[in-house]
C-alpha cells in the first residue's frame, strides 16, 4: 500500500472491528474526515477504492501469520 505513512497512531485491538463484516480489523484507513477499519479480506478487496483518498493507511495484517499462521 503505497500510501502508508508513519503517522502514528494506536495500535488495532481484539476490539476494533471490520466496517464490512464485522471481524477483527488489522487495517485502519484515515480519510479527511474519520476513518474506516477492515480485516484483511476486505482491505484488499478495497484497496483501490481508498488508497487515493486516504491520508493514513495503518496495516497491521502481518500479525495475521504470527496469530493464525495465515498464508
Amino acid at each position: 500500500m503505497s500510501t502508508t505513512t508513519t503517522e502514528p497512531t494506536q495500535p488495532l485491538t481484539a476490539a476494533d472491528r471490520c466496517d464490512r463484516c464485522g471481524a477483527q480489523a488489522y487495517v485502519r484507513v484515515v480519510l479527511p474526515v474519520g476513518e474506516l477499519l477492515f480485516c484483511g479480506h476486505h482491505a484488499r478487496a478495497h484497496a483501490d477504492a481508498y488508497q487515493g483518498v486516504a491520508v493514513h493507511i495503518q496495516d497491521e495484517t502481518d500479525r495475521l501469520h504470527a496469530e493464525h499462521g495465515a498464508g
